[in-house]
């Protein structure tokens, strides 16, 4: 228990210092870049940014490479390229996820992003921190306000889209978990999910990223992440140095461009063709994990 409390002790002091080196300088950055006058300089900050985040990722890393005994088993990143952009699609168990993607796609592919809400921007500092890395903000109107507001139909995704003309610059990963949630085997039941180790995913969230973004992404990144033993461990258990291997699987798809050329809230034949799509992907996955599992 006391080596527990120490190595979360000691791998908490260390990112505490990375994150209050690094952001001092990203912020001023982002402050330069809201301020710039001309769009030359703003991409130059976007850059600068984004490499002050790629560097806080790289030294999380050597800080959970010093401090933890967890191996990470990345497989399928040896082809991927940062002048590329991609989609990312990823099974959701656990707060872990996130840090097993930044080891198996930090410098490898561009900083992975996601689609946050527009209130966002507002948080101090954080929303600076957000918006200088070029986080897509997204606006959705709930079929209730589109009732009372006819007008205001397709605006949604007219304001992403704009949002995402960034990217026509910058090679972007964007990062989307389908289930929408973490699993767990309570949400599985009550799901009456037909899958072994997952969620029902949701099509209607990757029909809006690719409807605004579907024409500059590259490939898709199919990410299945598994954690080998009995349970899924926390955030917690990771940094306290109870989790022994995590296994990050990355195939990499061609995306069919009729996959952005629909109309998802409208159109029903659309709607029922992305969730055909999505649901063979999943029922694909499915059966990865577990042939990966059988495989430990």
């Amino acid at each position: 228990m006391i080596r527990r409390v120490l190595t979360a002790t000691v791998l908490l002091g260390l990112m505490l210092v990375n994150t209050l080196v690094l952001i001092g300088p990203m912020l001023l950055v982002a402050l330069l870049k809201l301020l710039a006058p001309i769009r030359a300089l703003k991409a130059a900050c976007s850059r600068a940014v984004m490499w002050i985040a790629e560097t806080w990722a790289e030294i999380s890393k050597g800080i959970f490479a010093l401090v933890l005994p967890t191996e990470w088993d990345i497989r399928g990143v040896s082809e991927l390229r940062r002048d590329r952009s991609y989609l990312v699609i990823s099974n959701h168990q656990s707060w872990v996820d996130i840090p097993a993607l930044v080891e198996a796609l930090n410098r490898k592919t561009p900083y992975f992003k996601f689609f946050l809400k527009k209130e966002l921007i507002w948080v101090p500092f954080l929303g600076l921190a957000f918006w200088a890395l070029d986080y897509p903000f997204m606006k959705r109107y709930s079929k209730e306000y589109l009732a009372r507001h006819p007008e205001m139909k397709g605006k949604d995704l007219e304001i992403t889209r704009r949002a995402c003309e960034k990217f026509r610059d910058l090679p972007v990963t964007i990062t989307n978990f389908l289930e929408g949630t973490r699993y767990s085997k309570t949400k599985h039941s009550q799901q009456d999910s037909p899958y072994r180790n997952l969620l029902r995913p949701k099509s209607g969230g990757v029909a809006f990223v690719l409807a605004a973004l579907g024409e500059q992404l590259d490939a898709m990144l199919d990410v299945t992440i598994v954690y080998p033993g009995a349970g899924t461990p926390g955030f917690r258990e990771l940094i306290s140095g109870q989790v022994a291997k995590v296994i990050i699987d990355v195939q990499t798809r061609e995306l069919d461009p009729m996959l952005w050329q629909g109309d998802y809230a409208n159109d029903p034949a659309f709607r029922q063709f992305m969730y055909q799509w999505v649901s063979t992907l999943w029922q694909e996955k499915d059966a990865r994990i577990d042939a990966l599992r059988q495989s430990e």
